[in-house]
């Protein structure tokens, strides 16, 4: 397959996504502005360096599954996966709130490892098995939910919850060092790579060409199960990388924390313009996306914290909901309107001509 014939190649196509990002950009800036008008304190330096530890995890695991959905797929056990391998590494390890206590530093591997072992499963699974992407991880997200937190009541003899460390190296490298938020530079070297290796790789054409027509893909020489899979693994490793950056600012862990995140790093991805049905991703939209839920959580929880009897959490979920249902829509209607034959001028004319 000739590289000079991708679509990953039009110009177009990439005008088009620089539009809608843009479009989010300005939308998150008047969020910031109305939020900031309701509660002055939205933008004091507490409240931004909360925002920042709370959108780094988050915006990794959106990086991620956002090769995932490329494919045409889904990951429902990234948010599981994430928060599981970190509470079983925290009790192999053996942490606790001292830096003294453990190996904290064995953690990290072990993290990483276990994420990307169930992006592997998961690759399987979907690739090999030929199982739904939706069953293959609902699957998986309970066996990680189930497996880590088994895993670490054996071992640690008691309850699945750990600790790890509150202040510390760790938090240094993974959060914040001598006041600055040092997690967004990871954040910006990630979408780096990530942009490198989706639109300048091989993996990411094929990834992108699997989503547009699989079989397309495969009957061109692609071998579409390897890049599946890879995708995967990929979606898998940036789980257990969010991982350590979630530790790092919420060092008190239980399975159940990684209820609904998964949910939140789909929407960033789909807020973000990266098509539903694959063949078509945009990793900076993604980080976007991620940006635009991290501000409405926040301003929301700081609107209604007046003693309003309505819970911001609740509230949350629905404008996600009403947002990430948009997003979907403007993306089925820019299908339609690109599967439309448009007729030039010159041709048109020439066929009434015929006609009389």
């Amino acid at each position: 397959m000739s590289n000079k014939k991708s679509p990953l190649l039009n110009v177009k196509g990439v005008l088009a996504g620089g539009k809608q990002n843009m479009v989010i950009i300005l939308a998150a800036v008047a969020l910031f502005f109305v939020f900031y008008l309701i509660n002055p304190s939205f933008a004091s330096d507490l409240n931004l360096n909360n925002m920042a530890k709370s959108f780094v995890p988050y915006a990794i695991l959106a990086l991620g599954v956002t090769f995932v959905i490329a494919t045409g797929g889904i990951d429902l056990s990234i948010g599981t996966v994430c928060i599981g391998s970190a509470v079983l590494a925290g009790a192999i390890c053996r942490t606790g709130v001292a830096l003294e206590d453990g190996i904290l530093w064995l953690t990290i591997p072990i993290i990483v490892l276990t994420g990307t072992v169930f992006g592997l499963i998961n690759g399987l699974l979907v690739a090999k098995c030929k199982l739904a992407p939706f069953i293959a991880t609902l699957g998986t997200m309970l066996v990680s939910r189930g497996l880590t937190s088994v895993v670490a009541e054996a071992v640690r003899e008691t309850s699945s919850a750990v600790k790890y460390p509150t202040v510390g190296w760790f938090q240094d490298i993974f959060v914040k060092y001598n006041g600055f938020p040092v997690g967004l530079l990871w954040v910006l070297a990630l979408t780096v790579i990530c942009m490198v290796v989706m639109y300048k790789t091989k993996i990411g054409r094929y990834i992108l060409a699997i989503g547009s027509n699989e079989e397309a893909a495969r009957l061109s020489g692609i071998d579409t199960d390897k890049y599946k899979i890879i995708a995967y693994v990929i979606g898998g490793t940036f789980a257990g990388l969010a991982a350590l950056f979630y530790t790092a600012a919420n060092p008190s862990l239980t399975i159940a924390g990684g209820n609904g995140m998964e949910l939140d790093a789909i929407a960033g991805v789909y807020i973000g313009g990266t098509s539903t049905t694959g063949g078509a991703a945009s990793i900076m939209g993604t980080i976007l996306g991620s940006l635009i839920l991290v501000i409405i959580r926040n301003g929301l929880n700081l609107a209604l914290s007046g003693g309003s009897i309505v819970s911001a959490t609740n509230i949350t979920y629905a404008v996600t909901g009403v947002i990430v249902v948009g997003a979907v829509m403007l993306d089925i209607l820019k299908k339609k309107n690109a599967a439309k034959v448009k007729i030039p001028p010159t041709a048109e004319k020439k066929a009434e001509a015929s006609k009389s």
